[in-house]
């Protein structure tokens, strides 16, 4: 999906600033969050494949429900008891009638939605065609950023409350709930976004390099939609870093704090180094399909790893584009959150390189003891996946 601004949150020499540049053609990717009931599986008795059965070979992804009602570009689902579950993306008056709290149309892409599902996941609806997060005046204003809070992720933390992170214009935001419903007001995450070195520095894991098909205008980056780990007392935020080749990151903070730290070991493990050769399409672009984004990540910890599912952005294949056309959905795994990951060997998973802008923003939970991962199908649905024994 295409930005047209983006808003780089930075301090620099002491002061803290905040400054908007024009963008052209940068690919957003979702991000990941869990509630602890659904972050933590150990099934060692389950009847039903897990996640160290995928990696080893013995079981795959079978296409569950071809259409969950949910729009296709991502979604973030938890389990609410009851055969109820709650998923939380972003929406507009395009997508679905979407109105600000003040009851005016939003601006695209839009806003965080929450819907509902009452059949244990199976079909969603929304119930309140209304941003979640409310403005603090009215109208709206631009710190209300009703017009892109994009790529939400919802973890659970111990201490029972929910914790949002969201990307707008590149950049996290984060914000806190006691129940899911009524939420704080959003604030930026420092350091993240994209900016001009000649601002502020960063390590060479963040900066932007050639692409064969894209200009940039800026030399860093640290954003893209985000991921949510709720692990004991801390939360884990996973964000794109650089481009070209892109890497996958983490921040980390207290659970009910505000300042964030950057994980010991970022990078966590880094995309393909190369476009590949220019020509190269579909299952011959396989092989770089992570060349200019890794970001949309989303864990699950079963069996003794953190299996982590996130989006590969090769970048578009021409100038002529206008804008990335090449995605495809990976996954990685470590034994520690802070700390290198190994990528699947047989990535990418759910098909070959495509014009598939939301295969990436996967949305992994465990239901009823089965592995599930709500994704865009190759119809440009929202379905959902089951892991399922090979024979």
């Amino acid at each position: 999906m295409d930005r047209e601004l983006t808003v780089h949150h930075v301090r620099v020499k002491g002061a803290v600033f905040s400054h908007v540049i024009a963008l052209l053609g940068l690919t957003g990717l979702a991000a990941v969050a869990c509630a602890p009931v659904d972050a933590v599986v150990d099934m060692p008795d389950s009847p039903h494949p897990t996640l160290t059965d995928f990696w080893e070979g013995r079981a795959a992804w079978v296409l569950d429900i071809e259409d969950t009602r949910l729009p296709v570009g991502e979604s973030d689902t938890l389990d609410m008891g009851g055969g109820e579950f709650w998923s939380y993306l972003h929406a507009n008056p395009g997508s679905a009638g979407v109105v600000d709290s003040c009851g005016e149309p939003v601006e695209f892409p839009g806003c965080v939605t929450r819907w509902v599902s009452t059949d244990n996941g199976r079909s969603f609806s929304l119930p309140d065609p209304v941003c979640l997060i409310p403005c603090q005046t009215c109208p709206c204003s631009f710190d209300d950023r009703t017009f892109q809070q994009q790529y939400p992720r919802v973890a659970r933390a111990p201490d029972g409350r929910f914790y949002m992170v969201f990307e707008s214009h590149a950049a996290a935001y984060l914000t806190r709930s006691d129940d899911g419903l009524i939420w704080e007001q959003p604030r930026p995450m420092w350091d993240t976004g994209v900016w001009r070195i000649d601002l502020a520095p960063c390590p060479d894991y963040m900066r932007i390099g050639d692409h064969p098909f894209a200009d940039h205008d800026h030399d860093c980056m640290a954003g893209g939609p985000p991921g949510l780990f709720a692990a004991e007392d801390r939360l884990y935020i996973f964000l794109g870093l650089g481009q070209n080749p892109g890497s996958m990151g983490c921040f980390w903070q207290w659970v009910g704090g505000a300042r964030t730290f950057p994980c010991a070991s970022n990078p966590l493990f880094t995309g393909s180094a190369q476009y590949g050769p220019l020509e190269a399409r579909e299952a011959a672009a396989n092989p770089y399909f992570d060349f200019r984004y890794v970001t949309s990540a989303d864990v699950l910890y079963s069996g003794g790893y953190y299996y982590m599912a996130y989006e590969g952005s090769r970048g578009p294949g021409s100038f002529e584009i206008g804008g990335d056309d090449q995605f495809a959905l990976g996954f990685a795994r470590s034994q520690r959150l802070d700390s290198e990951w190994e990528t699947y060997p047989a990535n990418p998973v759910l098909g070959d390189v495509a014009y598939n802008w939301a295969v990436g923003h996967a949305d992994l939970i465990v239901i009823d003891g089965v592995v599930m991962m709500y994704t865009g199908t190759p119809g440009l649905t929202r379905g959902r996946y089951r892991l399922g024994w090979l024979e």
